[in-house]
């Protein structure tokens, strides 16, 4: 994730406000997330990941719509009770990313979108340190529990590493509409995917 946010620069600091709202519920809820993944077994938030998959994207493919019509009115910024919700929110998909983090990335876009972000591209900028700020906390958290397989967690890193900058290289390459829809796209099928493994 960290290296996926990298390559989207010029949209973080675009993105700096939301960073600094969302960073502190993500790293409270991260560390909450990761404490409980040691104590709890995996199927207690499993059962949940399709409708949560389902639910922030059809928030997502819902947010184009809903800007339009705030738009066309004087006040078209996220009220106070409309951000305190998303910090909310993002403290819930903290813990969920701690302790599971399957389809994290569709929910915290669904949500940023009602922060008023309507660039695709910032919003995966946004995202990406969020969840580099969960997954961080969350090793921390493992790591000092003497839980962490060291040598698939290397491979793994590596992979996501590499995966990552790719992934940000050719989204930007993409239209915004291009993008959202793939990602609504792909939360619809892993929805679907996560049914059939329940």
């Amino acid at each position: 994730s960290l290296s996926a946010a990298f390559g989207y620069r010029a949209e973080l600091r675009r993105a700096h406000r939301h960073l600094v709202l969302l960073w502190p519920p993500s790293l409270v809820g991260g560390i909450i997330g990761s404490i409980l993944l040691i104590r709890l077994p995996e199927t207690v938030f499993a059962s949940a990941i399709p409708w949560l998959l389902i639910t922030a994207s059809v928030l997502l493919l819902a947010q184009r719509p809903l800007q339009r019509r705030l738009q066309a009115h004087p006040h078209a910024a996220p009220r106070r009770g409309t951000r305190a919700a998303v910090v909310f929110f993002q403290l819930l998909v903290g813990v969920y990313g701690g302790y599971f983090g399957a389809g994290i990335g569709i929910l915290m876009l669904s949500s940023l979108a009602f922060m008023g972000i309507s660039d695709i591209h910032e919003m995966n900028a946004v995202k990406n340190i969020l969840a580099a700020t969960m997954n961080g906390v969350s090793v921390v958290v493992f790591v000092a529990a003497g839980v962490v397989v060291w040598k698939y967690a290397l491979l793994m890193a590596v992979a996501a590493i590499l995966g990552d900058d790719a992934a940000a290289r050719a989204a930007r390459r993409l239209k915004p509409d291009y993008v959202r829809a793939i990602v609504v796209a792909v939360g619809f099928l892993v929805a679907a995917w996560s049914f059939r493994s329940l």
